[in-house]
């Protein structure tokens, strides 16, 4: 069994992910850490749980959600797994950054490129890659249908959807990732989104103006 643990980070209130079982080995996913202290909450949670991170993901490489690569991947030892069609949106990241006024040290290390129908296991539990575009070019999306949630990125939020105006994002590959690749997914599944709180396939349905 997997037990979610969500942080928000930086100005941007993003939702970082830690995703842990029973032999405390553990995920990182998109770890938006900005500020000093931001890292410290993430690593004295780790300490405290005592657990051992395994694997750094990202869902997209969109700059609030890639603060903290740099800082989890030498801490512990990671090296990211991302889709490599989100590559060219990592490298420019910091230029981003500037314009935000929030400079960061970018990930620096090797890639584990991962695809669309893979299986990432720890231990016993799997996440299904859902590839789902649309708010960027190769954004994944995890699935556990043990436990029944997904970890989306900024694809579906509780009654909205990500933004589409960025380079490489499309509102109409966006419409067709939720309907094909979460909306199948059973109605009672978590969505564990990059910003904001969690919500439901089912709800979102039923709710969600943009897919209505």
């Amino acid at each position: 069994m997997l037990t979610v643990k969500s942080f928000e980070f930086s100005p941007i209130q993003e939702n970082t992910y830690i995703l842990y079982n029973e032999f405390n080995n553990a995920l990182l996913i998109d770890p938006g850490c900005y500020f000093d202290d931001e890292k410290e909450t993430l690593a004295n949670y780790i300490d405290k749980m005592g657990l051992t991170p395994k694997m750094l993901l990202n869902t997209h490489c969109h700059l609030d959600h890639v603060f903290g690569n740099k800082f989890v991947s030498e801490k512990y030892g990671l090296t990211l797994r991302m889709h490599e069609g989100e590559k060219k949106v990592l490298e420019f990241a910091p230029a981003s950054g500037l314009m935000y006024n929030m400079p960061f040290d970018n990930y620096a290390g090797d890639f584990d490129f991962i695809e669309e129908g893979e299986v990432i296991k720890l231990d016993n539990d799997e996440l299904k890659v859902l590839f789902t575009p649309g708010h960027s070019p190769a954004s994944l999306s995890f699935y556990n249908e043990k436990d029944g949630f997904v970890i989306g990125g900024d694809v579906l939020f509780r009654q909205s959807i990500g933004r589409t105006d960025l380079p490489g994002g499309d509102y109409d590959t966006l419409i067709e990732s939720i309907r094909t690749q979460l909306f199948v997914l059973p109605d009672d599944t978590k969505v564990y989104s990059g910003h904001g709180p969690v919500t439901t396939i089912g709800f979102e349905k039923r709710n969600n103006p943009f897919l209505q």
